[in-house]
């Protein structure tokens, strides 16, 4: 949890979270998916100078914007995995095809199928793509690591990591970083009436909470084993942990605009903390 006065905290970097994607599974594009968003998982985080974006869905082609605008020449990519909806914006970034960037490509649990360079090199490899991933001339390191490793971001932003219950495996991320937190809980599945105690424990007195909405626990009981969460499990999990914020997150592709803000609407009247992810929203951590 955070300590000191309002003052105090004026005085701390920016911490700054954009929604770039929100959505699941495939993008869309519709006039009923307008106000909500219809790009994949993308979100862009801006630590002081620094720029984390956690996965890269279609979203991450806006990503770059301001970090080619202030001329940094530093990102961290970390992915929460490698299904197509995390990863198919990639190749597209605008950054990546700029030769004074560097990017610090981060996955966990991949080590099994040649790490995550391998993966994305797979993604970019005839007959999937036309280019390779070599013509993306920025420099890329690539790192691997257990779900449930913790490290640091350029010494002072802190990550810790665990695994979720995913097909194929997952990771979320807690990012600690001037007193403040930011949790990136997706692509996880519940059990009913048993709150996942690694969640908990990762979420516990965060600032913000994306969590994996996918479903309404009405709609969870024909998607058991699918790999997906609901937001009232999010709810319960938060309201439990002493979380400040929550963000539904990683929205169904059949829920358009007016199933969302219905959503929403219900939610805060069960927990007025919290809100549904729309891309382009930008939330600071205070």
């Amino acid at each position: 949890m955070r300590n000191g006065s309002n003052n105090d905290m004026d005085d701390l970097p920016m911490f700054e979270v954009t929604f770039r994607g929100v959505r699941g599974s495939l993008p869309i594009c519709s006039p009923n998916f307008m106000e909500f968003g219809g790009n994949t998982s993308c979100v862009e985080v801006w630590c002081g100078e620094h720029l984390i974006i956690l996965d890269a869905g279609t979203g991450i082609r806006r990503a770059s914007e301001r970090l080619l605008e202030r001329k940094i020449n530093n990102a961290y990519i970390l992915f929460s995995h490698v299904h197509w909806d995390h990863v198919q914006g990639f190749p597209f970034f605008p950054a990546a095809f700029n030769k004074d960037v560097t990017l610090h490509i981060k996955a966990g649990g991949l080590q099994k199928y040649g790490g995550i360079e391998k993966v994305l090199e797979a993604e970019m490899q005839a007959p999937y793509f036309p280019i390779p991933i070599s013509a993306l001339v920025s420099k890329k390191e690539f790192t691997d690591f257990k779900p449930g490793d913790n490290f640091t971001l350029n010494s002072d932003i802190a990550v810790r990591t665990i695994a979720l219950n995913h097909p194929n495996g997952a990771t979320a991320y807690r990012i600690d970083y001037a007193k403040r937190s930011l949790c990136y809980v997706t692509d996880t599945e519940h059990k009913i009436g048993e709150p996942d105690k690694k969640i908990l424990s990762l979420i516990e007195g965060s600032d913000l909470v994306i969590y994996d909405s996918t479903y309404t626990d009405e709609e969870y009981k024909t998607h058991v084993g699918w790999g997906h969460s609901t937001w009232q499990e999010g709810i319960r999990l938060c309201s439990q942990a002493g979380v400040r914020k929550l963000a539904l997150f990683h929205h169904d592709t059949s829920h358009e605009d007016e199933a969302m803000r219905a959503i929403e609407a219900e939610a805060k009247k069960e927990w007025q903390a919290a809100f549904v992810a729309r891309e382009g929203k930008t939330i600071k951590l205070d």
